[in-house]
């Protein structure tokens, strides 16, 4: 149903289109107010450091500057709603982070190689007040860039090149790894899995990297690879190139599910797979250089295999970009996302440019109109994010403020992933509420772990007033989303609830990747100036049944697509007063069952 749904949207967009009314239209407006926004999205940043882009805000910082520096763009992304940082930490085969593998980046230090200040590794704090902001960290990989030029006596005594020179080719006045080598492959493997190991990371990204944009007149000499590391016999350069980067897609997939199960696995491609004018399953437009065919990048075959977690296709352009519309872009990809998560890349940096080319994004309406229509696809694009982080944090033409006050005004989490884990966490346990005149204190503890061993990374708190219908899918009830330090109990102090007026609070458990527990809930009746209550779970509410993982549906085999080779892995308590609780009769299926299962 959501596939007609959708195609009948499309006829709607090229109507709008091809009368010039899409750029001009009200229909995408705010929603009534009683149509609740989405509860379940994620919400982004991208982070650049290569050349300084977003951060550091200049090379050779102290420590505690470009700490200073990094809050103050979370706090950004805080105050916009966002819930996600994708934070670029190996930008050109060098490292943001403590490693023996490669050195240290000039874009942090000033020199490649050289250490922070007091031996500081940046890393642990980048996730710890990333995850203090209720946000998940994406730790962001160029896989085969070296450097950004092709001078390699600047390089430090540890890059790569100084020890295989035999691994990289001066391509565009870069040096690249040769992703036809198997010891590339390794190697990039070897980097990531460190860091998966290491630290504390949500997820490994990748951007649209992978063999390099076409240079006019330029040839990238990868012949001898292709010729001496091709035990498959592929008779075409194109292919043979495609299944190479399939292979470090693949393995890498499966390296990280076997080092760390939570950890996800994202890809952030060039918007465009292939024009339907040279593939019928592409999309309509007229792209310069898709990624298939000019970039090795067979991202639509990923999805389809289950190699990645989501994708983020890099939508830059505007609803009324003649080439590439994004609207018809939107639409290809909420067909051709395979049921992984489908984010949606926004160019908003180009409302800091004074371009020519797609003029539509000097209009502040743009921005929302696109993240309105990633809404209206019933849940297939359940996601934005924004390149870059300067542009959440300068405002431009106020639309951090239009998040902040409208779109992003409610909570959101994350969508889960039920491939990875439909296991929810155990609810909360020792749940109580003491209340002093307007102040409502609620404290409670992290419930047992799971039968997969998971236990609560972070909570959720529902408010509803005495008349109101409790309806768990409407953020607009949501107070906050704790995230206690991992082995504290969890406190919350209610400023804003009213002297006299009754409230049911509702506490529930998430685990790391978004699954949500069964409520626990106590009511503060507001008729006396001192009230203390014990939490229970909702009358109506079915007893736990045994967990169950859902099994993933049977993935199509792709078409006209090589065949992958198997490749070697690399390692990688005070007394309570009684407080007469009044419970409603329960209807068949309490709300909570519904949405929760009665895990």
């Amino acid at each position: 149903m959501v596939r007609f749904l959708a195609a009948g949207r499309l006829l709607l967009i090229v109507g709008l289109l091809s009368s010039g009314l899409l750029g001009t239209t009200q229909a995408q407006e705010a929603p009534a107010e009683d149509t609740p926004p989405p509860k379940r999205e994620l919400r982004g940043m991208w982070i650049a450091t290569v050349e300084n882009i977003d951060w550091p805000n200049q090379r050779g910082e102290a420590p505690e500057q470009y700490r200073r520096d990094y809050r103050r763009l979370l706090d950004a992304g805080q105050r916009a709603g966002l819930n996600a940082v994708f934070v670029q930490i190996r930008p050109a085969s060098d490292a943001f982070y403590k490693s023996d593998i490669e050195p240290w980046s000039k874009w942090l230090t000033g020199v490649q190689g050289k250490a922070p200040a007091n031996g500081d590794d940046p890393l642990p704090f980048l996730i710890t007040e990333a995850h203090r902001r209720g946000m998940e960290f994406h730790a962001w990989f160029n896989p085969y860039r070296a450097t950004m030029d092709s001078v390699t006596r600047r390089l430090a005594a540890n890059h790569p090149y100084r020890q295989h020179p035999e691994w990289f080719l001066r391509y565009g006045g870069q040096l690249l790894y040769n992703p036809g080598l198997p010891a590339v492959r390794a190697h990039i493997t070897r980097v990531i899995l460190d860091v998966v190991r290491r630290y504390d990371i949500d997820a490994v990204h990748f951007d649209d990297y992978f063999y390099p944009y076409p240079a006019p007149g330029q040839v990238f000499h990868d012949e001898a690879a292709f010729r001496d590391q091709n035990p498959d016999g592929i008779a075409k350069l194109a292919d043979w190139r495609r299944q190479n980067v399939n292979i470090l897609i693949r393995d890498l997939h499966d390296s990280i599910r076997s080092a760390k199960r939570w950890v996800k696995f994202g890809i952030s491609p060039f918007g465009v797979w292939m024009n339907k004018s040279a593939d019928p399953l592409g999309s309509d437009t007229r792209a310069g250089q898709p990624s298939y065919a000019n970039l090795y990048a067979d991202s639509r075959l990923w999805l389809e295999q289950g190699w990645i977690d989501y994708i983020v296709p890099q939508l830059y352009w505007s609803t009324n970009f003649r080439l590439v519309p994004y609207p018809i872009l939107l639409e290809w990809w909420t067909r051709n996302h395979f049921d992984r998560h489908l984010y949606i890349g926004h160019g908003t940096y180009r409302m800091l440019e004074s371009t020519r080319s797609d003029t539509t994004w000097r209009n502040p309406r743009e921005l929302p109109r696109q993240i309105r229509l990633n809404r209206s696809y019933d849940g297939e694009a359940p996601g934005s994010v924004f390149f870059s982080a300067k542009s959440v944090l300068t405002n431009p033409l106020h639309t951090t403020d239009s998040l902040r006050q409208t779109l992003f005004r409610y909570p959101a989490l994350i969508p889960p992933m039920p491939w990875m884990d439909a296991m929810p966490p155990l609810p909360v346990a020792n749940l109580t509420l003491r209340r002093l005149s307007h102040y409502v204190t609620l404290n409670w503890q992290s419930g047992a772990p799971a039968a997969d061993g998971d236990i609560a990374t972070y909570y959720v708190l529902y408010r509803f007033d005495a008349n109101e219908r409790a309806t768990p899918n409407d953020p607009r009830h949501i107070l906050a989303l704790p995230r206690p330090a991992p082995g504290y109990p969890a406190t919350f102090v209610d400023t804003t609830a009213v002297p006299g007026q009754a409230y049911a609070y509702y506490i529930t458990a998430v685990d790391r990747l978004h699954n949500e527990s069964r409520p626990m809930r106590v009511i503060t009746t507001g008729l006396q100036a001192t009230e203390l209550a014990q939490g229970q779970a909702p009358a109506g509410a079915p007893r736990p049944a045994a967990p169950t993982v859902a099994a993933a549906p049977p993935r199509p085999q792709p078409v006209l697509r090589p065949t992958l080779p198997t490749a070697e892995k690399p390692e990688g308590s005070a007394p309570f007063s009684k407080v007469k609780i009044k419970e409603k009769p329960a209807k068949k299926k309490g709300f909570f069952a519904r949405l929760f299962g009665g895990k």
